[in-house]
């Protein structure tokens, strides 16, 4: 990548070349006409791409296409969807123990640390990346065949099969964050743009994943429409074949026990940063404060008498609607948000979230009828609301994830950042599940749902109260102390190198 000047992505006349836009209106307004008609964003996006290949490699960008667009990002979505459907309707088990179920699907996600150390240190045939991606496609097709092949699959058979497809996602997630952190490291000025393809990806993703989900449920049922997934998993089998990375074979399996050591001794070192420890304590904080009340709202969403009765295919609708929506906040950030400090931005985020929340309240209380807003209408703009700021929420996340982590261990650190994460967004569902439990929301009794979702979001405002833990440092800043950032950095490379190295 190139540095942050370097952020419009249309050509521009030199600097000593002023052009009056108006005298061209007045002397050809066919100009003005055409030049609004032009594919201006597609332009920019193409142009986008191409320097982001002609920067990293063109098979970083290809893999993190892949993996966070079809993987995570249609995967993702689908799964959320069908799954939903799956327990509600197939299994016939209480929102309350689905929150929890659902709450496993993390167990992958904060064994992060462990994928990162076997790609980092334990490679196969001189490859660290390649093999793993291979094996996270084997295991994601494989769960996935059982789970919509046989009928009748007992609840822990099914939970079983549901967590090898988290955690497929979760190890090819772990293999290009790697790669994504080591080129943040490198190039911290050209961070957020990473981080900018990683949301447009996962949020284009989603949008597909989201709009056929209803519509294979609808038509095929749950069970069978799981078996889709088998398509992203196989391809991760391709990509680990197709992935251009450099073979090295120098006895690194001899010494293999040593890096593990020495990694784990870097991690540590690290983590006692107050750069670090404070930040990350904010990240889980800010996850596991916001419970999820979703499964006691999605069973109130679909119940024909005690909530508006949304059909499979509404359903799946209002979700694709969001990730268009959440496409929307990838812009407003890449566009306008990127350069401002951490603290601000995530201040301002969450105080929004926090607010956005009430949109909720106010759906579940159906007040939204006394006020004249139809139910899907009003569905959808709190779904867009909501996802727009979920994700300027989070992509700062991400930046600052990737701010922390030293060199030569930055796989293995990243992913334990993100393991972090994923154990607040685990307590966030463990938490609404027992508020759900405790509060008596059923499958078909929802008087005190409206409690649930206002202690949720009087838990997210006592977030603000955390914010100090984040550095005021703007984004393009190095947080690192500079003997930590170096102390790992003479360590061999275990990015995907460039195809000109």
């Amino acid at each position: 990548m190139v540095s942050s000047e370097t952020q419009d992505l249309v050509k521009k006349p030199p600097a000593d070349t002023p052009v009056n836009m108006s005298l061209l209106e007045e002397d050809d307004p066919s100009i003005i006409h055409e030049k609004k008609n032009s594919p201006i964003i597609s332009f920019e996006l193409f142009q986008w791409l191409g320097m982001l290949s002609k920067e990293l490699n063109p098979s970083f960008v290809f893999g993190v296409v892949l993996v966070y667009g079809l993987s995570q990002g249609f995967s993702g979505s689908f799964f959320r969807v069908v799954t939903d459907y799956y327990w509600k309707d197939v299994q016939k088990v209480q929102p309350s123990a689905v929150q929890l179920y659902i709450g496993l699907y993390y167990i992958p996600w904060l064994m992060k640390p462990i994928w990162g150390l076997l790609t980092d240190v334990f490679p196969v045939s001189g490859y660290r990346r390649r093999p793993y991606f291979i094996l996270a496609g084997v295991i994601g097709t494989f769960s996935a065949l059982v789970v919509s092949i046989h009928s009748k699959l007992p609840v822990v058979m099914a939970l079983i099969c549901l967590i090898g497809i988290a955690g497929s996602v979760a190890i090819a997630d772990v293999i290009i964050d790697a790669c994504i952190a080591r080129n943040s490291i490198e190039k911290p000025s050209l961070a957020p743009d990473m981080q900018s393809l990683c949301g447009f990806c996962s949020s284009i993703g989603a949008l597909l994943g989201y709009s056929t989900s209803g519509l294979f449920v609808h038509h095929i049922g749950a069970q069978e429409a799981l078996g889709i997934l088998t398509v992203p998993a196989a391809l991760l089998i391709v990509l680990g074949f197709v992935i251009y990375e450099q073979r090295k074979i120098h006895n690194v399996e001899k010494k293999a026990f040593e890096k593990v050591g020495g990694a784990m001794s870097g991690m540590c070192a690290t983590m006692k940063c107050p750069q670090v420890w404070k930040p990350s304590l904010y990240m889980y904080l800010s996850l596991a404060l916001s419970i999820s009340t979703h499964e006691g709202q999605f069973y109130w969403y679909t119940d024909p008498k005690a909530g508006p009765a949304f059909s499979q295919d509404f359903v799946g609708m209002i979700y694709a609607i969001g990730a268009m929506a959440s496409i929307v906040g990838v812009l407003i950030y890449h566009k306008v948000l990127k350069d401002y400090p951490f603290r601000n931005l995530l201040f301002s985020a969450q105080l929004l979230y926090s607010l956005s929340g009430v949109l909720d309240l106010v759906f579940v209380l159906r007040w939204n009828l006394k006020l004249g807003i139809p139910d899907y209408l009003f569905v959808v703009m709190e779904e867009c609301v909501s996802r727009i700021i979920t994700r300027i929420r989070w992509m700062p996340m991400i930046v600052l994830s990737t701010k922390l982590c030293p060199l030569g261990i930055e796989g293995t650190f990243f992913a334990l950042l993100m393991c972090i994460d994923s154990l607040g967004a685990l307590s966030s569902k463990w938490g609404g599940g027992v508020v759900l439990h405790l509060l008596h929301v059923t499958r078909t009794d929802f008087r005190n749902l409206w409690l649930a979702v206002l202690i949720r979001n009087l838990l997210r405002i006592s977030t603000l109260g955390l914010i100090f833990l984040v550095p005021k440092a703007h984004q393009s800043d190095i947080l690192l102390p500079s003997d930590i950032s170096m102390k790992h950095s003479s360590e061999e490379s275990l990015q995907l190198v460039t195809m000109n190295e």
